[in-house]
Formats: structure tokens, C-alpha cells, sequence
């Protein structure tokens, strides 16, 4: 690769024209986003005008778990989303999954059918359009070419994909102006273990919504039958001229650079934070929100973040198993977006060393079937019975299983993100505010919390105190009741909790699911107590809630913490609390197998064990590999790229100092020796550095286990990947820029 190469792709970007892509019109005017919002999406509404009332009355009792699917409304169903697609241009439809590969997967399947029939004592072929209800329901992937753990092998191949009836069907484009329906499925082995994230997200949804609706009948509301986990994700991303990209091929292999400096400026001047989108940025992100509002994706939010061509979209709040849905959703097409516009999106945590990583920031909650949102402390929390129940419920699960929900987030990617300064550390901790606080601690030392008040605060309106500006042509407003712990991986912020910790590539799902399970368990042990606590009176009284509400303040009080989770003084102070500081990816993942956390989702039925065991695997597997190619993606960078550059440069001075010394001057001092002896000896340590890394690469190709290569690569591969990369960057420094082999981050990021 030379310096032109370089040059090329930077004026191809500078050059190359905008994309266009006219927003669609309604009238003579541009359609609003309520008028084009779901067209693409097959759902409830477009059931009900397709289906006969009884066919329809009978899939609505399905979905709400209280009858099979039976042969006759599965082809209806079908039939239905058939014309509906096909009319719409669809050829094809797939089953759409999530196996534990990050990613989702799909085998696209035409509505082709081919029909004989006998005419005249003649056979007759002929091409019809079919879709029958056991196509739309099942379908069948080779479960051992997914990640399984050892549960699949090759020759026991078989595995299923199931329609998940609580998520819409929706159509995207195909070639040509065609289109393929998506159909929502989980993924199974033959044997019925979950092979992928959907399975047991649905099974915790479940153990939640049982937990809590016992909680509430003893609260005495009979009316809901139903608790759900919200979500909202926000997502953080990068976005690269492609033609630079395809330059980088740490970037391509790995996601991440693993070679390259911090440019003198990057973002420390905090510029770029909520700045002016760049034109062709806010082109790409357009067109990838009209597709989405298409889909029934709720995109709300696009802003500037805080590192350059860093961004973020954040969507409304929907019922988990739908918002992980549409995130999934929302990372496919920013990356087919941002192709047609020549960009690429990073989803990595750590694409470029020095400046901020991304995260997907999970805010969680739960709802009832009636509408009500079971973490709002609305005006008066401390006379909000029922929230305060489900917070201390929430704070004893996280409490009690903080160690699930480290081994959630982890992975070779996020490892590089948590704890650097943009991230929570590995230590899982809750922040509440300063109101909920001292709401907590006045229950805990007994004042009476019915004639509760907070003199240092003024009076309370919408949610919060009054600011008053000073300024005649401005508003008061309305403050929060706390302000923001940016710095907490597990923060409330206002009626909701906002899990910071998650990683921009991975799926929500699998937090979502320890999350639920966690709290799922503290709701039903906080209901036993408030039974016994109540005694045989028909329902608890005040001081029945707040004994058990107090009990549980102070059994979860470890977990709260409002300071700076940076700190290294928090470090000191949370093992004085007993709260584990997990650093590795592989001490995390070994969180599966502990019995307090593994017989929680054994017990729950939200996991076999065999599924624990087997995910542990998966985990500890990928991580090795990730890091393995890693290692050799920057192995083959530095030989083939790096030190070739060296060795030019170095032949460049070499020659310079030659004509020099044929002139007669002395050349001991000149710069280009001091210059020549810098990059020999860097050149030395760089080629010293890139051979440990070959040893170490080989080392763990050589174990057997997954297990033992995972602790490998995690205490030994890691360090010397940094070891080759501090080399490798000190050389960029010194040999000259035509020389350099791949794009920097000056050209990456402005």
C-alpha cells in the first residue's frame, strides 16, 4: 500500500457527490412521520382488517398464551401475510434469528411452489405462489454451524426456527426493486435447548410478568395480568469514509484500529459533543430513519457524540422483546445505509485508541397491561408504596446478582471500553440521586416518611424543583428531582434505569435477560415477605410495606453508590463492600457457573443448565478467537506494512547520510543519523515485540480446551497486542508520511 493509495481515497471522499434521497410526499405536501410510520410492518391492525373475527379472536387468545396455534389460523395467518407481502413486491421471506454470534441470521426462501395436477391422463406442472401455515411457523437451520457449545455436533444437525407471534412481521428490500418478508423467530436444537438470544429472552419476559403481577394482587390490584420489561437503547456508532476503511485492514477483520496515534487534536476541545452534524453524516443518517420509521422502528433521537465522527440514535421506549427486535434492526440498516453513501459504520466499543469508545446505553423499566410504569416515583415517592417495592426489588436483585450482570456486558471488544474514562468500571454499581436517597434512608431510620420533606430542596412541581433564571424573557423550568451519574453503570434516572454499561456491538438481549431474571427472583422472595408480614389481614397495611421495604433497603444498601464510579477511591471502598471488581472477560463469563447465579435461572426456568454450561463456552470461545485474530491481523499489519515502511525510510537516510559523507562532511551528528539510530532501535523492538506475539498466537492455537485458551489469550495475548502497538506507534511518529502504509487517524476521523 503506498502513500497515493491514500491520497486517492482521502480526495474520493472530498470529491465524491452527495447522495439524494427524496422523502416521500402526501399530496402536494411531505408526508408527516405518523403517515408513513409501520407501512412496512405486518402487525395486529393489519391482521384484524385481513382476518375473519373468528380466525383473528382465536390468534389474539394465542398470543396471550392461552391456546396452541392451531393448523387452520396458522394458514389464515399465512395466507394473509402473503398477499400482504407479495402485493407489496416480496418474492422471498426468512426466518429472522439471533444466534449467539452477535448478529442475526437469516435463509431466504421464494413463495414459488410448483403444482401437478392430472389433465387429459396428462401430468401438468404449473407455477403457483404458495405459503402455508407450517412454512410460516417452522423452518429448519443447520444448528451445528452455529454457536451451540458442544450441544449440536456435525453429524446431529437438525435445529428449528419458531415464529415469536409477539413480534410483527416486516418487509425490507431485496434487489431490483423487490422485497423479502422477516419473520421473527427464536432458534432451537432438536433436543429443544435455546441456541440464540430470542429463546430465553421471552422465557424471562415471562418470569417476570408472573413475579410481579403476584406482587401486585397482594397489593390488592386484581386488574393486571401482565408486567413487562421496557426498553430503550440508545446506540452509539462511528462513521468512516469507506474508502479509507477498506485501507485499513485492522478495521475490516477486527472492527477496531490496532495500529495508529491520537492526532494532535481528536476531542479535548469537547467540540463535536451535540455539534452541527456533517452534511453528508445527517444524509445517511436520514435516509436509515426513513427506512426505520417504515419498519415501526421509533428512532426519536440523532446527535453528535462526544468523540469525532462519533454518533449516537437513540429510539422511544418500547416492551423489551420488541425494542431488542428493533435495535437489531436499526444496526442493519445504518450498515446497508452507510454504504450507499460510501461511509462505514464502527460499531466496535473501541474503534480508535485515545479518544471515547460507544456503548448502547439500555434504559429499563417495567410496565403493567393497564399502562402504568412500575418505576415512576411520580410527585411523592415516599408515600409511592407500590415504586417503592419494585425499586428496592430492582436494587436487591442487581445487589445480589451484580456479578451476572458484569458477565452480560463482557467481551474482547467492550474489555477495552469499560473503565477507561467512558465507561463504568467493572464494578456493578446503582445510582438512585439525592432524593431517592435520603427517601430510602429516612425509611431506614424510621422518620416517619408520611410527612416527609427535604428542606434544602424547594417546592416540588412536575417531577422536580423550580429554576428560576433570572432573566425576565425566560420561563422558570422544571428541575429533576436528581441530576445525572453519567459516571454509574446501573443509574435511575428519573423513572426508568439506564444500564450503561452494555456494549454498542452486542445484542441487548442477554443483559435484558439476567436483568429480568434478577429482579424477578428479589420480587417474588420481597412477596413472601410481605405475606408473612402481613399475616391474615386481606392486604398489607403502611407499616407491613414499610418493614419489608425496609428490610430490603438495608439488605441492598452495598450497591448504592452516588460518587464518581472512576474513582480510584471507589475501588477501595467497594471491595470494603464486598462488591466484586471483575477486570477479565474470562473471570466474568466463570459468573455463569457460580451457583448462587446459575441455580437462579435454573430455578426460574429461564436456563438449563446445559444452556448455561453451553453459552460459558461460546463466551470463552469467541473471546479467544477474537483476540487470536486480533493477533494476527496486527502479526501480518506489521510485517507486510510496518516494518517494510521502516526498512524503506531507513534506506531513505541511509542513502542521505552516504551522499553526505561522499561530500566530506560529517555526518556523527546530522539529524538524519540521530533519526536513523531512533527508528533502528524502534524498528528492533517492534520486530522483538511481533515475534512474542507469533509465539503467543501459537501457544494458544495449541490448547485444547476453550477454557485454558481463553485464559491464554486474556493474560497474555492482550498484553503483548498493546506491546506491538506502542512499538508500532512510536514508529509512526518518526518515519515519513509518503512511507506510511495505512491511513491515520487524522484522515479515520476528520
Amino acid at each position: 500500500m503506498s502513500q497515493s493509495a491514500r491520497i486517492n481515497a482521502v480526495l474520493d471522499g472530498v470529491q465524491r457527490p452527495g447522495r439524494t434521497v427524496e422523502w416521500p410526499q402526501k399530496g402536494n405536501r411531505p408526508a408527516y412521520i405518523s403517515e408513513i410510520y409501520g407501512q412496512n410492518v405486518f402487525d395486529l391492525k393489519g391482521l384484524q382488517q385481513t382476518l375473519p373475527k373468528p380466525v383473528y379472536a382465536r390468534f389474539i387468545q394465542q398470543i396471550k398464551g392461552r391456546q396452541s396455534l392451531d393448523r387452520a389460523t396458522a394458514d389464515a395467518v399465512a395466507h394473509a401475510a402473503k398477499v400482504w407481502a407479495m402485493d407489496r413486491g416480496a418474492t422471498h421471506f426468512t426466518h429472522w434469528f439471533q444466534p449467539q454470534t452477535g448478529t442475526t441470521a437469516e435463509k431466504h426462501d421464494s413463495f414459488l411452489t410448483l403444482k401437478t395436477v392430472i389433465s387429459n391422463g396428462m401430468e401438468e406442472t404449473s407455477a403457483i405462489d404458495a405459503f402455508s401455515g407450517s412454512q410460516l411457523l417452522q423452518s429448519e437451520p443447520d444448528a451445528s454451524s452455529f454457536p451451540n457449545g458442544g450441544m449440536r455436533t456435525t453429524f446431529e444437525a437438525r435445529g428449528y426456527t419458531i415464529w415469536d407471534t409477539t413480534s410483527p412481521m416486516f418487509l425490507r428490500k431485496g434487489p431490483h426493486g423487490t422485497s423479502i418478508l422477516y419473520i421473527p423467530s427464536v432458534f432451537i436444537s432438536y433436543n429443544g435447548e435455546a441456541l440464540d438470544e430470542k429463546t430465553i429472552l421471552l422465557r424471562s419476559s415471562e418470569v417476570l410478568s408472573t413475579a410481579a403481577v403476584k406482587l401486585l394482587n397482594v397489593l390488592g390490584d386484581k386488574e393486571t395480568k401482565r408486567v413487562y420489561a421496557t426498553l430503550g437503547t440508545e446506540q452509539e456508532f462511528f462513521l468512516i469514509d469507506r474508502s479509507l476503511y477498506n485501507l485499513r485492514p485492522d478495521l475490516k477483520i477486527t472492527g477496531r484500529t490496532l495500529v495508529g496515534t491520537v492526532p494532535p487534536k481528536h476531542q479535548q476541545l469537547e467540540d463535536h459533543y451535540f455539534g452541527q452534524i456533517p452534511s453528508r453524516v445527517l444524509a445517511a443518517i436520514s435516509e436509515a430513519e426513513l427506512e426505520l420509521y417504515k419498519l415501526g422502528v421509533p428512532v426519536k433521537t440523532r446527535h453528535n457524540e462526544v468523540a469525532p465522527n462519533q454518533f449516537e440514535i437513540a429510539p422511544i421506549f418500547e416492551e423489551a422483546s420488541v425494542a431488542i427486535d428493533h435495535n437489531l434492526v436499526l444496526m442493519e440498516t445504518l450498515h446497508q445505509v452507510a454504504h450507499r453513501h460510501k461511509l462505514k459504520v464502527l460499531f466496535h466499543e473501541k474503534p480508535f485508541k485515545g479518544v471515547n469508545g460507544s456503548g448502547k446505553h439500555c434504559n429499563w423499566s417495567l410496565s403493567t397491561d393497564q399502562g402504568d410504569n412500575l418505576l415512576d416515583p411520580t410527585l411523592k415517592p415516599e408515600t409511592n408504596y407500590r415504586f417503592l417495592l419494585f425499586l428496592v426489588a430492582t436494587l436487591d436483585g442487581i445487589h445480589r446478582h451484580g456479578g451476572l450482570l458484569r458477565a452480560s456486558i463482557a467481551s474482547a471488544s467492550n474489555e477495552h471500553r469499560l473503565g477507561a474514562n467512558e465507561a463504568p468500571p467493572g464494578i456493578v454499581s446503582a445510582f438512585l440521586g439525592e432524593h431517592l436517597t435520603e427517601v430510602l434512608d429516612a425509611i431506614e431510620s424510621k422518620r416517619d416518611v408520611r410527612n416527609f420533606s427535604m428542606p434544602h430542596l424547594q417546592t416540588v412541581k412536575v417531577g422536580g424543583t423550580v429554576l428560576d433564571l433570572k432573566v425576565s424573557t425566560l420561563p422558570q423550568i422544571a428541575r429533576d428531582l436528581t441530576d445525572r451519574n453519567r459516571t454509574s453503570p446501573f443509574a435511575f434516572t428519573g423513572n426508568k434505569f439506564e444500564f450503561r454499561a452494555v456494549g454498542s456491538k452486542q445484542s441487548p438481549s442477554f443483559p435484558t435477560v439476567l436483568c429480568n431474571a434478577a429482579v424477578a427472583a428479589s420480587l417474588t422472595t420481597i412477596t413472601e415477605a410481605l405475606i408473612k408480614q402481613k399475616g391474615s389481614k386481606p392486604e398489607p397495611s403502611i407499616d407491613d410495606i414499610l418493614t419489608v421495604v425496609r428490610t430490603f433497603i438495608a439488605s441492598s444498601k452495598n450497591i448504592r453508590f452516588e460518587g464518581n464510579n472512576y474513582s480510584d477511591e471507589w475501588v477501595v471502598e467497594a471491595e470494603k463492600r464486598g462488591l466484586p471488581n471483575i477486570k477479565s472477560c474470562p473471570t466474568a463469563f466463570r459468573q455463569l457457573l457460580e451457583p448462587v447465579h446459575s441455580e437462579l435461572l435454573i430455578n426460574l426456568g429461564i436456563m438449563t443448565k446445559d444452556e448455561i454450561h453451553s453459552r460459558f463456552h461460546i463466551l470463552m470461545e469467541k473471546y479467544a478467537k477474537d483476540l487470536v485474530i486480533e493477533g494476527n491481523t496486527l502479526r501480518n499489519m506489521v510485517m507486510q506494512g510496518v516494518l517494510p515502511a521502516a526498512f524503506t525510510f531507513k534506506k531513505e537516510l541511509s542513502d542521505l547520510l552516504v551522499s553526505q559523507k561522499n561530500l566530506g562532511l560529517d555526518i556523527s551528528t546530522v539529524p538524519e543519523m540521530k533519526t536513523l539510530k531512533i527508528v533502528t532501535t524502534l524498528t528492533t523492538s517492534l520486530l522483538t515485540a511481533a515475534e512474542k506475539l507469533s509465539d503467543i498466537i501459537d501457544r494458544v492455537n495449541a490448547l485444547d480446551g476453550n477454557e485454558e485458551q481463553g485464559d491464554l489469550a486474556g493474560n497474555e495475548l492482550t498484553v503483548s497486542l498493546e506491546e506491538v502497538r506502542k512499538a508500532s506507534d512510536a514508529l509512526e511518529i518518526y518515519i515519513s508520511d509518503k512511507q506510511w502504509p495505512y491511513p491515520k487517524y487524522t484522515e479515520l476521523l476528520f
